[in-house]
């Protein structure tokens, strides 16, 4: 985030897009969006109305879900899609060093949600 506003600071004509899924919910991320507000006030068209876009996809549930899958010798992630902004028709393939780090991202994930499970019986959805 503060290579992001570093760089926004530096480079005024740079075109910039932010698109949230959800409002945003950890402190360090609303502080740094303020920020981006200071940097770029979002009326000023001094540099045309290129600079800068920000949105956010308030419904979620009708948002295409976000997954990934993965073994220990490869993974795929789904990328948005390159025609569509409701999309997510590629992906990225991962070897076996990403895929492993991937995977046990997903088991802590799950671990957790044992954990802090809300009577859906620890299922991961």
């Amino acid at each position: 985030m503060e290579a992001t506003e570093a760089v926004l600071a530096e480079r005024p004509a740079l075109v910039y897009y932010r698109v949230l899924f959800g409002p945003p919910h950890h402190q360090v991320l609303k502080d740094h969006l303020l920020a981006l507000l200071r940097l770029r006030d979002p009326r000023d068209r001094s540099l045309g109305v290129k600079t800068p876009h920000r949105g956010m996809v308030e419904n979620t549930a009708t948002a295409p879900e976000r997954f990934f899958c993965s073994s220990e010798q490869m993974a795929v992630v789904p990328i948005p899609s390159l025609t569509s902004h409701e999309g997510f028709d590629s992906g990225v393939l991962l070897g076996a060093d990403a895929a492993a780090r991937l995977l046990d991202h997903g088991r802590q994930a799950y671990a957790a949600k044992m954990i802090n499970s809300n009577g859906f019986g620890g299922c991961l959805w």
